[in-house]
């Protein structure tokens, strides 16, 4: 039998990959990649061989593409499909995986063949796209260590091994302790709902009662996955209950809470600080801060704390004011009691029904999925002029994922992308859009872009169709973002094409901008429809989501700026002889910008995998940086029309289809004319300017 991760196919064989078939395919292609790597070696070292891309990097392309092409469904199938058996063969593959990396970039032979093609005669023949990437490349080598003495690449090397499978340990932990916790309900006497439940609306309801059957149940199940815990925490009257839930889905994995001990990633923070700032130092950086900013648009880590903390001078007052109104609003029903953070979704969602009259709960009818999906489709195609298309003939790894392919005005297919929307058992929590294909042009042709853009949803319940809250349409705008600037670029080399290459704390400029479409009249026509009348939003329920954009904006700011402050200084700050100190700087950046205060039970950054598990370790602050790019991108088309198609335009040749084969920061200027600035976001944060 053939292993369908060997066959050279354009898109992933999901229905016929089997867990048996991940480790022979995967060291099949490692083991092919290193002979014909040490043959291209050999070649470069003939005295006739003349440096060129079609003879160096083009091979080297194709290689990475082969593997990377068998690896993605692999690692994409571990964080939707998640079983025991197809968890360890992942991790196992994984580190053979980081292992190769690691020793590419330190291939000092490798090193000299892609340093010569630059100081080549070549050279002056290639164009900038190609430069950008031979620029990046060689930066990746120093990363790598490829100037270390043998001990020390050695020391860097286990480093990188170990830093992956603590990653991804890190990862299952938080699924494992996400998916044990669960409250069951069972009916009352004529199946009345228990009185713990009340407040509960009837779509909440119908979603425990769903997942209660399929664990084959009667009753109600609650569980920690996000539109559960979202619609406990904001509408169940029981405040004992939301007390439970809410220890329980900030204890994960940890030392406390309900399941204490069981998947602690206390151990392993540690051992990943500890381990970055080893390979931080091994490659003559302070600490992993100033590592991470190898890669990033800002330069020094004292931009960065400068950055976040002007932006939590103008919001925590502000933020202050937030809370101490919402304090007062629940007096009363609180009797004399302190409000406490189990409280302030729930009375926050009845101060802004009081105040705006709009609750997420009663625009859910308006915001069905499919009318949703297809109004994104819309959105997209006024403003770049692209057509979506369902393909109902490609293979899927679930019933409910959808493929589509993506046309441009010419009818030339551009782009491709899964869709998995909903929240299900043994499904990575959070939203994503991760890489399948790369764009890559061959000999064979140009190899389309593919993505996968994952979220976890409401979904549907019964007959009725999955409906939406406007944060989930937000959601789902943002990773879209992410997906068209993966699908759509016109760069033909791997390594600098869609967000490869692109700065790190600009990578969220395209999906943060496309959350603005989501808050105006003229987008809203066309992706809200009641899911029973087919009509849009109505013009006055518009005004009131509109004015109630901001409610409590600058509350959710010091919440990011919490989180930002609390990854760089825990990265920046490292000390190996007092260890991480995580609670006390978590306790400290709370003093600073902080107006809900936790108990002390409260263990979030064991479950926080944006920067230990992910991408974001020193980088977290991205979301607020990109923001202020994203805010001003926007405000170019709040000037011109919000569709209108020759800012579009620009948008998408300047951005979107560049990837990262320049600068963010030229890029941003080629679009806006002129350097960012911050008066936008502070704008449309509705934080004075």
């Amino acid at each position: 039998m053939t292993n369908p991760l060997l066959e050279d196919r354009r898109l992933p064989a999901f229905s016929k990959i089997r867990p048996g078939d991940i480790e022979p395919a995967i060291d099949a292609l490692l083991k092919e990649n290193r002979e014909r790597i040490a043959q291209l070696l050999v070649e470069t070292q003939a005295p006739d061989w003349q440096p060129g891309w079609e003879s160096l990097m083009t091979p080297l392309d194709e290689w990475e593409d082969r593997l990377n092409r068998a690896w993605s469904p692999v690692r994409h199938l571990n964080s939707v499909m998640n079983t025991e058996e197809l968890r360890k063969i992942h991790d196992r593959c994984l580190e053979k995986i980081t292992e190769y990396g690691t020793e590419l970039g330190q291939n000092p032979a490798l090193y000299r063949a892609v340093k010569s093609l630059v100081e080549s005669r070549a050279a002056e023949k290639l164009d900038d796209t190609q430069r950008k990437a031979l620029e990046d490349s060689l930066l990746d080598f120093r990363l790598s260590g490829v100037d270390l003495p043998a001990d020390k690449k050695a020391r860097f090397k286990a480093i990188q091994q170990q830093l992956s499978t603590l990653g991804s340990g890190f990862e299952q932990n938080v699924l494992d302790a996400t998916l044990a916790w669960s409250k069951h309900f069972p009916p009352g006497p004529n199946l009345q709902v228990p009185h713990e439940l009340k407040g509960l609306p009837e779509s909440a309801l119908a979603m425990a009662w769903q997942e209660a059957l399929q664990r084959q149940k009667d009753g109600w199940l609650l569980t920690l996955q996000i539109p559960c815990y979202i619609a406990v925490m904001t509408y169940a009257d029981n405040r004992a209950l939301r007390r439970e839930m809410y220890e329980a889905y900030y204890t994960r994995a940890s030392d406390g809470g309900p399941h204490a001990g069981r998947w602690d990633n206390g151990e392993t923070i540690e051992k990943i600080l500890r381990l970055r700032h080893e390979a931080a130092q091994l490659l003559g950086f302070n600490n992993y801060a100033e590592k991470s900013l190898a890669t990033k648009m800002a330069e020094k880590p004292e931009e960065v704390v400068r950055f976040l903390n002007e932006l939590a001078d103008r919001a925590y007052p502000q933020a202050c004011e937030e809370f101490h109104k919402l304090q007062a609003f629940a007096a009363n029903e609180l009797g004399g009691d302190a409000l406490m953070p189990w409280d302030v979704a729930y009375f926050s969602e009845k101060l802004r029904i009081a105040r705006y009259n709009v609750s997420q709960e009663e625009l859910k009818a308006w915001f069905p999925a499919g009318k949703v999906i297809q109004g994104l489709f819309d959105v997209v195609n006024r403003l770049y002029g692209v057509d979506i298309r369902v393909n109902n003939d490609v293979d899927v790894w679930h019933p409910e994922v959808t493929f589509y392919d993506i046309y441009d005005a010419d009818g030339q297919l551009r782009g491709q992308f899964y869709l998995d929307l909903y929240a299900r058992q043994n499904k990575r929590g959070g939203a994503w859009m991760d890489e399948c294909v790369n764009r890559f042009r061959h000999k064979k042709g140009v190899q389309i872009p593919v993505a996968y853009l994952v979220c976890n949803l409401s979904p549907p319940i019964g007959e009725q169709p999955a409906l939406f809250t406007h944060d989930e349409v937000t959601t789902l705008f943002h990773e879209f973002g992410h997906g068209l600037h993966h699908m759509l670029t016109r760069v033909d080399y791997p390594g600098v094409a869609g967000i490869n290459g692109v700065e790190w704390d600009a990578v969220e400029l395209p999906s943060q901008f496309m959350e603005n479409w989501c808050w105006e009249k003229e987008a809203l026509d066309l992706i809200s429809g009641h899911y029973q009348t087919g009509q849009p939003l109505p013009g006055e329920m518009v005004d009131r989501l509109r004015a109630a954009r901001n409610f409590q904006a600058a509350m959710q700011m010091v919440r990011q700026l919490e989180f930002s402050l609390f990854d760089f200084r825990l990265h920046w700050e490292y000390d190996p002889s007092k260890g991480s100190r995580h609670q006390e700087i978590l306790q400290e950046v709370r003093e600073q910008v902080a107006v809900v205060k936790p108990p002390e039970f409260v263990r979030f950054q064991h479950a926080f995998s944006h920067i230990f598990a992910g991408g974001y370790a020193a980088g977290y602050y991205s979301y607020k940086w990109a923001e202020v790019l994203s805010a001003d991108a926007f405000s170019k088309f709040e000037e011109n029309g919000i569709f209108d198609r020759e800012t579009g335009r620009r948008f998408m040749e300047c951005i979107l289809e560049r990837g990262g084969s320049e600068k963010a920061m030229d890029l941003f200027v080629r679009f806006r004319g002129r350097a960012p600035e911050i008066e936008p976001l502070l704008r449309q944060s509705g934080l004075a300017v």
